[in-house]
């Protein structure tokens, strides 16, 4: 038969409250059919038996926060292989093993060492097993079981938010819902009361209420207006354990604002308004400013303003300053003070956005009677016209009148009014006007094809006030006369055929008028009487405002007639008749057979004895002339010979002698010799410079000869202050040399070779004041002197 061990797991829960099993439907196997004996802790220490044991008791709870000073004890581990002799050893395995829960290995206690939380760890699982001490095999299978921790009330009620923030509309109706608040409960909810939160409301009544199971805030008072209070403060508690006296509680603040509705309608603090306008205002002119409150805000508060009524309701309007809400009332249309002084208008205030339910309260609008006065200001003179269109005949005389002109003073006082012409407009002075009646009339001469308007300004000024004037334009057209006299459209020359027949037409004439008579022009075109009997053209006048010139004869010669001048007169059809001669100019031309022209000069009759007279004096001008041009061309080459060799300022080439040609000798450099550079006393006066015009007659300066010991330097600045100075000094870039040979040594040559060529001894003594460098030659040329002596 199979034999079966099991553990028996005693635990012990202290008081106040006893330990509880609870059996789990686990089917236990492996253990002995035999008596199992269950021992308590503690005073208790009764015997169990049951003659059958198929189920374990293997879950059970444990008091949290253990306040005691010993370790808490949870209960026993015994085996029915232990025979007290120490040969087992109990084991403990699972969560919180070792740390949490101890075990005395040698009696099976288990105990735990701190203070625990259910709501760090509400449930722990552990394993527990005895072992042979001496062999390490366990003797009885590993048996598990549950510890859940027992809950107690440790934690209160937490709200989401620490503050909460809602609205709500003002005039709501109450059980308005505003907002919702939720508290949460750490403690077990399926253990008694611990975790059941029940809501209360501390501060805010009796403006609100709260729902004791859901938290849902609600208006309590009918009517509550935005505009006496805005802002509420509401404390909600939230308390566990049913809100039962001993419960925990936990508190949060409702911050609640009334949102605005349209519950108040516009309102003038005043009925009447005044305000006064000058009558020069112009539109749009702002004359004043009103508002009507509202205590309402936003939209709700926005304002419409309107001129339901009045006497000047086409004269004055009135617009809303969306950002102030005030209705400002503009001139609409120009003001007269002589016509109206004062205007009465009504104005309106109304809300655009109305509630519906609010209406009861009556007409959200207000109005209030606008009092406007007009004030007189001195007004500049009004012309009777906006402008004056005058006419006149050009060929009027000077002062003769055109019209006039006529303003007024438009205020009461009737100011007299004097008239004067705007000189800017008449730079000329052709017109003026009486400054008491404003007639205008002439002061000089017209003329209507020199200039066809006048535009003028005239201005009227009130006397007793000059500042106020006005300003008319006045156009004057200037009417025409027949005063001009037709000509040629432009000038005529034109030819005819040497076989030319008679009646063929050979130039068509036109004409023009400066003139402009109402029904348009009518030139006639004839010949000049004079010319008219013995003529060789005829004119015919085309009726049209053209006329043309034909041949009265076959054939013309240009050796008899080159050319013909023709007169025509030329009139037109208005009164007084004007006309006017223009000559046409006809010249007789040979022409190919088509007509074209070819030639229109005489040829020269040529005489076999010889050449003519006019064609004798043509050669001989040509003769002379020729003979002039000649003179003039070699007076010309030979002045440039003279000029320098450069003229231009701009000419900066250097000046440079040219080595790859013969030349004429030294002569051709006699310019550039640098001899004299080098030595100063071998300047030539009689040499003149090759390089400029020989009409500027300078003179080379002579350079004086260098002093005895003269320095470099002073000598080299002496050759640089002549060359500035010097007139005839090139300009442009030129070689100046101011290398320094000297002068020579005081004592002459000292060669032998010139001995021969003296005449007595030459006396050396001055060598030995040379110092000790011609020592030597001191005493060789001394001694020599002394043996002569001897």
């Amino acid at each position: 038969m199979r034999t079966y061990r099991y553990f028996l797991l005693l635990f012990w829960v202290g008081q106040p409250y006893p330990t509880v099993s609870t059996p789990l439907s686990k089917r236990t196997s492996g253990f002995p059919a035999k008596k199992r004996a269950l021992e308590l802790s503690g005073n208790s220490k009764t015997e169990l038996n049951r003659s059958k044991r198929s189920w374990m008791w293997n879950q059970f709870f444990l008091l949290e926060e253990y306040t005691g000073s010993d370790y808490q004890y949870v209960g026993k581990l015994h085996s029915d292989q232990d025979r007290g002799d120490g040969s087992l050893k109990y084991i403990l395995s699972g969560d919180g093993a070792g740390d949490l829960f101890i075990i005395n290995e040698n009696t099976g206690d288990i105990q735990a060492t701190k203070k625990l939380d259910r709501e760090e760890k509400p449930v722990y699982i552990l394993r527990a097993q005895a072992i042979n001490r001496r062999t390490g095999r366990p003797v009885e299978p590993e048996s598990e079981f549950i510890i859940k921790i027992h809950d107690i009330n440790d934690n209160e009620p937490i709200f989401t938010k620490e503050v909460y923030t809602a609205t709500v509309p003002e005039m709501s109706d109450v059980g308005t819902f505003v907002v919702q608040v939720t508290a949460t409960d750490a403690d077990d909810p399926t253990y008694g009361n611990s975790a059941k939160v029940v809501y209360s409301i501390l501060q805010g009544q009796p403006y609100f209420s709260v729902e004791s199971e859901t938290g849902i805030i609600k208006t309590a008072l009918l009517n509550m207006d935005r505009e006496n209070r805005e802002q509420y403060q509401v404390v909600i508690q939230a308390k566990d354990m049913g809100g039962q006296m001993g419960g925990l509680s936990g508190t949060t603040t409702v911050n609640i604002t009334l949102t605005d509705v349209n519950d108040n309608p516009p309102r003038f603090p005043q009925s009447t308004y005044q305000f006064n306008t000058p009558e020069s205002s112009p539109p749009g002119t702002s004359i004043g400013r009103i508002k009507a409150s509202d205590a309402d805000m936003g939209e709700n508060a926005a304002i419409e303003y309107s001129i339901t009524e009045g006497e000047g309701l086409d004269m004055f309007d009135v617009v809303t300053d969306q950002e102030t809400q005030e209705g400002i009332i503009t001139v609409k249309k120009l003001l007269d003070f002589e016509k109206k002084k004062v205007y009465t208008l009504k104005v309106e205030a109304t809300n655009p956005h109305v509630e519906p339910r609010f209406l009861y309260l009556g007409p959200f609008k207000d109005s209030a009677t606008v009092r406007i006065l007009v004030e007189d200001v001195d007004e500049p003179p009004v012309f009777s016209k906006v402008a004056y269109i005058l006419q006149i005949r050009e060929d009027a005389q000077i002062n003769t009148t055109i019209g006039s002109v006529t303003a007024q003073d438009p205020d009461a006082a009737r100011n007299p009014v004097k008239y004067s012409v705007d000189r800017h407009t008449d730079m000329d002075r052709i017109f003026n006007i009486d400054s008491g009646n404003g007639s205008i009339f002439t002061s000089k001469l017209l003329d209507r094809e020199t200039l066809l308007w006048h535009n003028i300004t005239v201005i009227a000024t009130e006397i007793n006030n000059p500042k106020q004037s006005s300003r008319v334009p006045l156009y004057i057209k200037v009417l025409d006369v027949n005063d001009n006299a037709p000509e040629f459209a432009e000038f005529y020359e034109t030819f005819v055929c040497e076989k030319a027949k008679a009646d063929q037409l050979i130039q068509t004439l036109r004409a023009v008028d400066k003139d402009d008579p109402y029904s348009g022009h009518q030139f006639s075109f004839s010949l000049a009487p004079e010319a008219a009997s013995g003529s060789n053209f005829t004119i015919q006048d085309n009726k049209d405002n053209t006329a043309g010139i034909l041949t009265r004869k076959n054939g013309y010669s240009r050796h008899e007639m080159s050319t013909y001048l023709l007169p025509v007169v030329i009139s037109d059809n208005d009164y007084p008749v004007q006309s006017s001669t223009g000559t046409v100019t006809v010249r007789v031309c040979a022409c190919d057979h088509h007509g074209n022209m070819q030639s229109c000069h005489a040829e020269a009759l040529v005489h076999p004895t010889g050449l003519s007279t006019g064609a004798l004096i043509a050669i001989l001008l040509c003769i002379v002339t020729l003979l002039v041009t000649v003179v003039l061309f070699a007076a010309l080459r030979r002045q440039r010979k003279k000029e320098p060799l450069i003229i231009s300022k701009e000419d900066i080439r250097d000046n440079i002698v040219s080595y790859n040609d013969e030349g004429g000798g030294e002569e051709d450099t006699q310019a550039f010799d640098i001899g004299t550079l080098r030595n100063p006393e071998a300047i030539e006066d009689s040499k003149l410079r090759r390089d400029i015009v020989p009409e500027a007659l300078f003179l080379p300066r002579r350079t004086p000869a260098a002093r005895d010991n003269t320095d470099v330097r002073d000598f080299i600045n002496q050759r640089l202050k002549e060359n500035d100075t010097d007139p005839t000094a090139p300009p442009y870039d030129s070689l100046a040399t101011y290398a320094y040979e000297g002068t020579g040594s005081v004592a002459d040559s000292l060669s032998s070779l010139e001995s021969v060529t003296t005449d007595g001894d030459q006396d050396y003594d001055y060598l030995s004041d040379w110092g000790p460098r011609f020592k030597k030659l001191a005493d060789m040329y001394g001694g020599v002197d002394s043996d002569k002596d001897s």
